[in-house]
């Protein structure tokens, strides 16, 4: 992967987190940093699933892989909001 690659998947992570962050109903106890890590860790994620089930590279909008991303980052975003309640 190359710098640019990497530039866009911190980008594209922080779009991630933050729609990832408004899927989820509620009030999320954690701070925008921590949505951002999110979100680049589950566009990361995202991209590996889409890739081994072979939708990563469609023409045009790649939507599954973006739904995965999405997802995934939703599902971080509420995990940690949990733990962060515990607290």
């Amino acid at each position: 992967m190359e710098i640019s690659g990497i530039i866009s998947a911190i980008v594209i992570g922080i779009v991630i987190g933050v729609l990832g962050r408004l899927v989820v109903p509620g009030r999320q106890r954690i701070g925008i940093l921590w949505t951002i890590v999110i979100g680049i860790v589950a566009a990361f994620i995202g991209t590996a699933i889409a890739s081994s089930i072979g939708v990563a590279d469609t023409k045009g909008i790649d939507w599954i892989q973006w739904l995965f991303q999405i997802a995934l980052a939703a599902l971080g975003v509420a995990a940690l909001s949990k733990v962060k309640l515990r607290r």
